[in-house]
């Protein structure tokens, strides 16, 4: 596992009731822990790692992240990944509307307005090789905040380099659209099964070139960008195996 500071963490412990109801304890072997299914990135807005800390620690601030990568490339762990971090907030993706609960947050120590360090992204790179070790998230399941929060969220920025996580097996990512899209091509509904909450269409469109077009804003796609939304759709598919044939189930 990634060398780390860890944070202070309650220790798991069996629930009672709070209540006076007679209820007889006797513990099944047949359980799973909390697995998480997505990893959710995001930017601190912060210009520096310690006041990031001091607002995922804060308890009036109630907000929080599973891990804080600084731009030197030290790891920070605040919460234990089998509790929940509150870091995501109100959000969508794929039908699931409770992304905090399924998910691993982590929090780069960035302003969203300048590039990512090198060694920033390579401890990255190291945490989310350690992440995918143990809990096997599908490749398409590597999402920004903006991405199930687009109305509210623009997180991590363009210069987040989404293509080269991809290229480690973190993310979709498209290098070669087909030149024809499939007939009556609809791109909402191909955002939507993609994984996006189209109730605000233009805003899944500017989340969804935040990620995968960071170089145009504008708020409509073009017959280039529904090209690589076909093929991410298709990419999803061929990358994203169900949970239940990934653990044998």
């Amino acid at each position: 596992m990634v060398a780390m500071v860890v944070g202070l963490v309650a220790g798991c412990a069996q629930v009672s009731p709070q209540s006076d109801m007679a209820i007889e304890w006797r513990t099944s072997p047949n359980f799973d822990e909390r697995r998480p299914n997505w990893v959710i990135l995001h930017h601190t807005s912060n210009d520096n790692v310690d006041d990031a800390l001091r607002t995922l620690t804060d308890p009036a601030r109630a907000v929080s992240a599973h891990y804080l990568i600084a731009r030197d490339g030290k790891i920070i762990q605040l919460v234990d990944e089998h509790r929940r971090a509150w870091h995501a907030g109100a959000s969508y993706w794929g039908g699931s509307t409770d992304i905090n609960s399924a998910s691993i947050g982590i929090e780069l120590d960035n302003n969203g307005a300048e590039p990512f360090p090198e060694t920033q992204i390579a401890a990255l790179l190291t945490l989310l090789r350690d992440v995918s070790a143990r809990y096997q998230i599908p490749a398409a399941n590597y999402l920004g905040h903006a991405d199930v929060a687009p109305r509210r969220k623009t997180d991590p920025s363009r210069y987040f380099p989404w293509q080269r996580l991809a290229e480690h097996g973190y993310g979709l990512w498209c290098r070669e659209p087909a030149l024809v899209l499939p007939p009556a091509f609809d791109p909402r509904l191909a955002l939507a099964a993609l994984g996006y909450d189209v109730s605000d269409t233009e805003a899944a469109i500017l989340a969804f070139k935040l990620h995968f077009v960071q170089e145009d804003s504008a708020p409509a796609l073009s017959q280039q960008d529904q090209r690589l939304l076909n093929c991410l759709m298709r990419e999803k598919v061929t990358t994203n195996p169900s949970r239940a044939a990934a653990n044998g189930r």
